[in-house]
């Protein structure tokens, strides 16, 4: 099990390096350069143009570029092309904001979507079933944005409370109690939103499998040895339904970073999501590739912790890797 973890890091670190590579080039090979974010601009002559691209190292090689920006965010001396402030410190600042909106609709993804699709499994082709299924493929179908748009006009409209920020206007001098009751609620409805679309996946994804293993010999076997429903379907059937699940487990990790987006901004969060989208209408080059560097990390280690909790929930693949 360490040798293979060892092997798992090594590979990661040359993976991560390989598209710290690729993304780097793409950024930099798209049309368009952070000194021609205003080409109308009548003051912005050929020689502020040189001055700009100067103090930014775009005139430098691209190779050049890209060591000078692994060296810089090595130091913590990135900055951003926009304000000049850190890049460091503004990325982490905004994760602060996105984890618990990525926590919460995690907790409601997973804890809601299970017993859904194992009630629907059991009852297939009940009116249960099909309506699960029903509303399933329509949130599935509905763009989230239209969701996430109904859902502050229905709020504001019959509740009269505002949704969009981290707070509400005007409560600044609150108790802090009031403060924290504040942000759960402005935190609810994000994450609600953020949590949807997964929901409606994952629920349909855990009826098929439920349906899958239920029909095993195994099944039939506990059953037969009397054992009673609940111990069969949540001690066999579900722990052996469950291994496909630990793949999508590594894969919603870098959800932190792009899924969250359109949503965020939307409902105007200043987390990392609006963050990334802000730094590419700017074309803030330290933004862009430190988010991306960031997605790219979050992604090998959901990856790798996948690997690991294969190796840990099925014995053949533990003794394999020893």
């Amino acid at each position: 099990m360490i040798r293979r973890i060892l092997y798992l890091f090594w590979q990661r670190i040359a993976l991560l390096f390989v598209i710290s590579l690729i993304g780097h080039a793409v950024i930099h090979l798209a049309p368009g350069e952070p000194s021609e974010v205003d080409p109308f601009n009548p003051m912005m002559k050929a020689a502020d143009i040189e001055k700009i691209r100067g103090a930014f190292h775009l005139d430098e090689p691209l190779w050049k570029q890209y060591i000078l920006w692994m060296r810089d965010l090595s130091r913590g001396d990135l900055r951003s092309f926009k304000d000049g402030q850190p890049v460091l410190s503004k990325i982490w600042q905004r994760f602060l904001n996105s984890l618990p909106l990525f926590i919460v609709s995690t907790l409601l993804v997973w804890t809601i979507s299970f017993p859904i699709g194992i009630h629907a499994a059991l009852s297939r082709g009940s009116p249960v079933d099909r309506i699960s299924n029903l509303i399933a493929w329509a949130l599935i179908s509905i763009p989230g944005f239209v969701l996430a748009y109904l859902l502050i006009l229905g709020i504001v409209e019959n509740i009269g409370v505002p949704v969009i920020g981290m707070r509400t206007f005007g409560n600044d001098g609150a108790p802090w109690w009031f403060s924290i009751i504040d942000l759960m609620w402005h935190i609810t409805p994000i994450s609600l939103m953020m949590a949807v679309l997964g929901i409606a996946t994952l629920s349909r994804y855990t009826r098929s499998q439920m349906l899958d293993v239920i029909e095993a010999d195994y099944i039939r076997t506990a059953r037969a040895k009397g054992l009673d429903e609940s111990t069969v379907i949540y001690r066999h059937a579900l722990r052996n339904a469950l291994l496909p699940f630990i793949t999508m487990f590594g894969l919603m990790v870098p959800g932190l970073v792009g899924g969250s987006v359109i949503i965020e901004s939307i409902f105007a969060w200043p987390g990392l999501g609006r963050l990334a989208y802000e730094a590419i209408l700017s074309r803030d080059y330290p933004i862009i590739l430190t988010v991306n560097l960031l997605g790219a990390v979050l992604t090998l280690i959901g990856i790798s912790i996948s690997d690991i909790l294969y190796a840990v929930a099925d014995p053949r693949i533990r003794h394999r890797s020893s």
